[in-house]
């Protein structure tokens, strides 16, 4: 298969699976202890059903709408993941390029492969910030001044990872530096020359927005991963989103939260957004599918919060699904890193534009006219049989 051939986002999934060594690969695709969280993110969104409205003009589609402020061609976003350089040389730049060719926002992870002045120079769409509070709080005030120099529409500060999941896949595959020494990912990694040379030779691993930083220079002779794990801050509370929020002063999300208690919190301490998330299934497992949260905290906040279903996205129909039942927008993290895998920014493009004409055709089957018009009317949970 070519990336031309490739139908919908899943397809790009197996593309990326042959083109990745498979500790990379597994390191992607995986999920924490026994997956059930990773699995119902997609699944979940089959609980719902779509009840279309006949006999609508739907000769004309409008997919805009505002997030964080800004203008957007559509109500999806990219979700902040880290190192996307693991994945293909172009990285997080050929990413930022596709949001922008698609008029949607782009989020660099805290633990991206590229900084962020360089994001903010590969295109003119919006960009997001995706940051923790380390123990070091000059480190995260440095990441506030540098986003506000670049012009940065919003931060987003993941609160669901006070220590790292239990991600089985990474140890039986052997993903850690080095790679344990098994000769099925010896032989892995050699069949995949030019991922070798990127990561040993060129170092196009190297988080750099860490470790650029004067602050943390000295912390990381230990090593990037002890570095992060000892400034990983677990006493965190809402009163730290209450001092980010007056660092900031501008568009706040909170990503990982999943209860109306929490998301009301959020609002309480400033925040102006929500993605409602599990980690991509990475961290807790067990926790709900974002889908099954949104209703119940757009009912109880939507007037107080923008609310982002990031989770398990992978058809158009997902995104009407989410938006009817509260949500104002999406994020897609592994639905592009797949694309990105298999044919880098052209392989985003590709993937993008098949999402975005399979929203636009779910519309005009439901009889949506605008993203305005998506609403509860056109949605029911799936009775059982």
């Amino acid at each position: 298969m070519r990336v031309e051939q490739c139908n919908n986002l899943s397809d790009f999934r197996r593309l990326a699976r042959r083109r990745l060594p498979a500790p990379v690969f597994h390191y992607l695709d995986g999920g924490a202890d026994d997956e059930i969280s990773l699995r119902r993110n997609v699944a979940a969104f089959d609980d719902y059903e779509l009840l279309p409205s006949q006999l609508t003009d739907v000769s004309r589609i409008n997919m805009q709408t505002t997030l964080f402020g800004k203008s957007i061609d559509w109500p999806v976003m990219i979700s902040p993941t880290g190192a996307s350089k693991l994945f293909h040389g172009a990285g997080e730049a050929a990413v930022a390029r596709a949001a922008a060719k698609f008029g949607m926002v782009y989020s660099l992870s805290t633990l991206g492969t590229a900084s962020i002045e360089e994001i903010a120079a590969a295109g003119d769409g919006p960009k997001l910030y995706q940051l923790y509070i380390f123990k070091d709080r000059g480190l995260t005030e440095e990441w506030i001044t540098r986003c506000k120099a670049s012009g940065y529409a919003a931060l987003a500060l993941t609160v669901d990872l006070p220590v790292p999941g239990n991600r089985e896949r990474d140890l039986v595959q052997g993903f850690m530096f080095p790679p344990r020494s098994r000769l099925k990912q010896i032989l892995s990694f050699a069949r995949h020359p030019g991922w070798l040379y990127r990561a040993a030779i060129r170092k196009d691993l190297d988080t750099v927005n860490i470790t650029s930083s004067e602050r943390a220079a000295g912390a990381l002779a230990t090593g990037l991963r002890k570095f992060i794990d000892d400034e990983l801050e677990r006493s965190l509370t809402w009163r730290d989103v209450e001092w980010l929020a007056q660092r900031w002063n501008g568009p706040l999300v909170i990503k990982g939260v999943q209860t109306v208690a929490d998301c009301r919190k959020a609002a309480d301490s400033g925040a102006t957004a929500v993605m409602i998330s599990n980690h991509g299934g990475r961290q807790l497992d067990s926790a709900p599918a974002p889908v099954d949260c949104i209703a119940a905290i757009a009912d109880a906040l939507r007037d107080r919060l923008e609310i982002i279903c990031d989770g398990g996205i992978r058809r158009g129909n997902h995104v009407v699904k989410a938006l009817a039942l509260g949500a104002n927008a999406c994020s897609i993290g592994r639905g592009y890193l797949y694309a990105l895998a298999a044919d880098g920014q052209n392989g985003v493009e590709l993937a993008l534009g098949l999402l975005r004409a399979e929203l636009e055709r779910t519309m005009a089957l439901v009889g949506c006219v605008s993203i305005q018009d998506i609403n509860a009317q056109f949605v029911q949970h799936r009775l059982p049989r």
